[in-house]
């Protein structure tokens, strides 16, 4: 069980001006540099959990190598770096918008006239630029802009609460949620937002709310989803799935794009029929021996470094947290008194069209993994599928006619897997979110056990070059100038 926190975090954190962002156009150079370029679309890049601008510095370079200076601007969001990522989506997402908005305002000082918006987020990022987008809708930004490209890469769009049995997730469910302060909560969903009895990833993905409005504003809309070695985001979470169809890849003759080297898995349909020869051609008798005296080495040394740090590591990152917690409340506070740069009456608008107060407040406190099941029974699965059909009925008239991309084969073929013990929220989420049209992904990262920081290549490192892969194929078809 990979464990939620940065080393660097502890050590190393400084906390961040609010009064700086960068604008990104060459690594570095400021506007001022391409002052003769007049590109019209704005890219805005936002980092995850602990992170910073330079996790996407690969994404970012990336885009310029493929677009040029002259077609783009980069704004890498910063304001939210660090543990400020404690504070929760609802303040992210108020710092990114804000963000955006200077970075505008800038831009139109110097005469650009900024006519496009593009959104990626990393891991936390898709969700704090999920709320930022419904903050933009709210105030008529998106109204003036043409949103044109919005893609997550590993983002927990339906929370990081692992309905997987055994101790190692009861604990993350149950530790995790209470020691990354609001963020932890409002991740795995215990958080009660608003007083609306509701947590906040489900008002996130409501129909009737600004974040689904805005969301469905956009012309392209995508997610990248890892199905192995992503422990803290894994694939129903970031696929928006309700079944897992890689419990065991490896077995599996996976129908991978052409032209992406066995990364990018065909969202159309997954798995092809196993044949004899492609089974002897792919996994002869020595090559699956030696792949698992490496998985059951590897693993050995995982336990045993475990049995050695484990300990040290349990009481620096609690007594972390306890002071990271602390800090983060005291932000959060300040926030609330109107004593920072952001103003909370700026932002604090009617977050859906319907009244949602009259439920159980605590309901969602007793969201953690006491399921013992990995998947729903049949009887379950039998009263999901009905309630499904039900909810996109509803769905049809809350959701803004458009034009609805590819979807991905989950939805035809989902018979096939077993449906995990997912809670009736998460399903309700993924039932939102699919209804606004989202073409989904799978990454298999072979060469990285960090899949999680390999896919976007957060840092040069050999191992994390399928990462770029990822990044080709998104520029190929997920990002539009």
């Amino acid at each position: 069980m990979t464990l939620p926190f940065a080393w660097s975090s502890i050590f190393s954190y400084r906390p961040l001006s609010h009064d700086c962002y960068r604008l990104l156009e060459e690594m570095g150079d400021s506007l001022d540099d391409n002052a003769g370029c007049r590109p019209d679309h704005l890219c805005v890049l936002v980092h995850g959990l602990w992170g910073n601008p330079s996790h996407l510095d690969y994404v970012a370079s990336a885009i310029r190598e493929r677009h040029g200076k002259e077609r783009v601007y980069i704004l890498a969001a910063q304001r939210n770096s660090g543990t400020y990522t404690y504070d929760g989506i609802e303040l992210g997402g108020e710092r990114v918008a804000h963000e955006i908005e200077d970075a505008l305002d800038q831009l139109r000082a110097k005469g650009h006239a900024i006519t496009k918006l593009s959104v990626v987020g990393y891991s936390l990022g898709g969700l704090v630029a999920r709320y930022a987008i419904g903050l933009l809708e709210a105030n008529g930004t998106l109204d003036k802009l043409e949103p044109v490209n919005f893609t997550t890469f590993v983002s927990p769009h339906v929370g990081v609460r692992s309905p997987i049995k055994g101790w190692p997730s009861h604990i993350w469910n149950v530790l995790g949620a209470r020691t990354i302060s609001i963020s932890g909560r409002q991740l795995f969903m215990i958080d009660n937002f608003r007083g609306t009895g509701k947590p906040l990833l489900s008002l996130l993905a409501d129909p009737n709310s600004i974040f689904i409005r805005g969301l469905a504003k956009f012309k392209n809309r995508s997610v990248y989803a890892n199905i192995v070695n992503d422990r803290s985001t894994v694939f129903y979470t970031t696929a928006i799935s309700k079944v897992d169809p890689f419990p065991d890849p490896e077995k599996e003759n996976i129908n991978y794009l052409d032209g992406y080297e066995q990364v990018i898995i065909n969202p159309e349909k997954y798995i092809l029929p196993t044949t004899q020869e492609a089974t002897e051609e792919t996994a002869p008798y020595f090559a699956g021996l030696n792949k698992t005296f490496k998985k059951f080495y590897a693993t050995a040394l995982s336990y045993l470094f475990l049995t050695l740090f484990l300990p040290i590591a349990t009481v620096l990152f609690l007594v972390n947290s306890v002071v990271q917690n602390m800090l983060s409340q005291q932000r959060i506070k300040l926030y609330e008194q109107g004593k920072t740069d952001l103003l909370p009456g700026r932002y604090r608008v009617p977050l859906i069209m319907q009244d949602v107060r009259g439920a159980v407040e605590d309901v969602f406190e007793n969201l953690n993994a006491s399921q013992s099941n990995e998947y729903l029974s049949e009887q379950e699965r039998d009263d999901e599928e009905h309630n499904t059909r039900v909810r996109r009925q509803s769905l049809k008239s809350a959701v803004e006619k458009q034009p609805r991309p590819g979807i991905a084969a989950e939805e035809g073929d989902q018979s096939e897997y077993p449906l995990l013990a997912l809670t009736p929220a998460q399903f309700e989420i993924i039932d939102s979110l699919n209804a606004v049209g989202i073409k989904k992904y799978p990454v298999y990262i072979h060469k990285a056990r960090h899949s999680h920081a390999a896919i976007i290549v957060r840092m040069p490192k050999p191992g994390f070059s399928e990462g770029k892969i990822v990044v080709r194929h998104w520029l190929d078809h997920g990002f539009e100038v």
